[in-house]
């Protein structure tokens, strides 16, 4: 975990304007600075950043956010690697809390105790290998045969382990360093004798989204087991997350609207040498959750393209039903199953781009794969067939988190079984759900109310909230006749900013990530830039604002009166709650106007 404070002072100290220009040029309008959303596809901008709250907004597809949010869905980055992203442009260091899991994992101490930057080893290593390269004419003779050229072998940072046990001896001065160990460049035999894990191999480093190598590859040259030989996991390399590739690629996937997903380092680089740069790779490893949701954060589409044999086809069924859960309507997954013997680097080596994306243009969709493969597996010409047909299909089906495309399978797949849909949906315990618009990134409309209103101008200027009770609002909570998510969002951002002292230091958007207000605040953040676009500052700002909190103090009396009426009627009126009634018809009295 990051700390709350930490990253509110690293939101404080960077500025969305920079860090958004950096990636989508960012144009000057009025107070804010406006761009065509890299998010969605439009001719006129409608992408806002407003540098004073440090916040975006696409008014087009609701994309929204922070800086850490942008980096996050313009980079496909998680949330750490996103603030460290941040961090690391501006010298500040991520804290870090150790937990029983990881001490378990890595061992105790094993990333902290000799102090050293495993960033920087592994970035020394990478250079290593990139220079035992130039002297080894066995490993350059071996490229060249693999059709690669010196230009393409920089980009992807490939070089060469050399035989021997000690190598890394020269590039380390302390060879007996714990770090070695713990990211899996050195190993230690039981008699305390250290060796090189990567001997004789042509080296892959695998760098992360920030381009910091995080981990290697090595393949041997010849023959030899294992044929490709991975890092272990260590503090820095997490094979179900990490996907080779995928720093080189991310422009070309952008430009190309779709990923490929390949099984190996060399398929990588031999399409990218043959100008199909948006492909990446497994790192020895099935296709994750993890690795869905990164890709999709980049692109629409992701292609697996594998093996057609058996064990292609496997490891394509793998990929499908990781894949169920991370997609969205308006995404889309195919899989590619290449000729019997063909992997994309021999294909694309052999026939060429052009005939290679001929090949991806016809991948089979997921919908298509997925109930081909269940079909395959059964004699739908009897009972049982069809039976055992719906049994292997519902957790597929049910794991599905498009709504339109789990709606569209349930349909085909209750023709192919001799039911209708609704005895399917039945069957598999799925209600039906109220016809809707196709899904968006627009967040759903929250209805205007006075509390959104008010809430928009605190989050204009937080100052505002030392102006009001925290108290009469409580008075409203829980009554119907006032907006009760609202409400309760308006307590809480109180309640944070009554306990922040300095309010210019806090993000509020950043504050209310991943909470149960966060589509409110998508909502909130569109209408405080609407509320900078009137131009209203100073002491007509203010007044503005206090006239919304009297109307939402007014609206909260009303429903008070509402419900002690509503006693009254059911016999349960106390004395107290008598006197309380007229001072509330009182103060409801003098606030409206003769």
């Amino acid at each position: 975990m990051i700390p709350q404070s930490f990253i509110q002072d690293l939101l404080h100290r960077v500025d969305i304007v920079d860090v958004i220009d950096r990636h989508v040029k960012l144009k000057r309008a009025g107070a804010n600075y406006v761009a065509c959303c890299p998010f969605h596809s439009e001719k006129s901008p409608s992408f806002t950043v407003s540098q004073t709250k440090q916040f975006y907004h696409c008014f087009g597809c609701g994309a929204h956010g922070t800086a850490v949010g942008f980096l996050m869905e313009y980079s496909g980055l998680g949330f750490v690697e996103a603030v460290k992203d941040l961090a690391q442009n501006i010298g500040m260091v991520v804290p870090e809390e150790r937990t029983e899991q990881s001490q378990r994992r890595y061992g105790e101490g094993a990333d902290y105790e000799s102090g050293e930057n495993l960033n920087e080893i592994m970035l020394t290593a990478a250079q290593f290998y990139r220079g035992a390269l130039k002297d080894a004419p066995q490993a350059i003779e071996y490229l060249k045969k693999r059709g690669l050229s010196g230009d393409i072998a920089k980009k992807f940072g490939v070089g060469y382990a050399p035989e021997g046990w000690q190598n890394l001896e020269r590039a380390f001065s302390n060879y007996q360093s714990k770090a070695l160990t713990t990211l899996g460049l050195v190993k230690q035999n039981d008699e305390g004798r250290r060796y090189d894990i990567f001997r004789d191999r042509i080296m892959f480093p695998i760098v992360d989204v920030r381009g910091n190598v995080i981990g290697f590859g090595g393949r041997v040259l010849d023959t030899g087991e294992p044929k490709y030989l991975n890092s272990p996991e260590t503090p820095l390399f997490e094979k179900g997350r990490e996907l080779y590739g995928l720093y080189q690629a991310r422009r070309a996937i952008r430009d190309a609207g779709r990923v490929i997903v390949v099984e190996g380092y060399m398929d990588v680089v031999a399409l990218a040498q043959h100008g199909v740069e948006y492909a990446v790779a497994t790192l020895g490893t099935a296709t994750t959750p993890m690795h869905v949701q990164k890709l999709l954060r980049q692109t629409d589409e992701i292609v697996y393209c594998f093996d057609g044999d058996n064990a292609g086809r496997r490891a394509a069924w793998r990929a499908l039903e990781n894949s169920l859960g991370q997609l969205a309507d308006g995404k889309q997954v195919r899989f590619l199953f290449l000729p019997q013997g063909e992997d994309p680097d021999t294909y694309v080596r052999q026939h060429g781009k052009a005939a290679f994306e001929t090949l991806l243009d016809d991948a089979i969709p997921l919908s298509q794969f997925l109930l081909n493969d269940l079909s395959s597996r059964v004699d739908r010409s009897t009972s049982e067939g069809r039976a055992r047909l719906l049994q292997e299909a519902k957790p597929l089906i049910k794991a599905i988190a498009a709504p339109m495309l789990s709606l569209m399978l349930r349909k085909q797949l209750a023709d192919l079984a001799g039911f209708t849909q609704q005895e399917l949906d039945n069957e598999f315990q799925i209600k039906p759900q109220p016809r809707a618009a196709p899904a968006s990134r627009r967040p759903p409309p929250v209805q205007r109310s006075i509390a959104l209103s008010v809430i928009e101008l605190l989050v204009l200027d937080p100052a505002f909230a030392k102006c009001v009770d925290r108290g009469q609002l409580a008075q409203g909570l829980g009554l119907p006749g006032v907006d009760q998510p609202e409400l309760r969002a308006l307590d809480r951002l109180l309640e944070v900013l009554g306990e922040n002292k300095d309010d210019n230091k806090l993000n509020i958007g950043e504050f209310f990530r991943d909470t149960a207000y966060a589509e409110m605040f998508a909502v909130v953040e569109a209408g405080t830039l609407r509320w900078q676009e009137d131009g209203l500052s100073g002491e007509a700002l203010e007044a503005e604002f206090m006239g919304a909190w009297r109307q939402l103090l007014d609206r909260i009396r009303r429903a008070r009166i509402s419900a002690f009426l509503e006693k009254s009627r059911q016999g349960s009126w106390s004395a107290e709650e008598q006197s309380q009634f007229l001072l509330l018809q009182q103060e409801v009295t003098a606030v409206t106007p003769k």
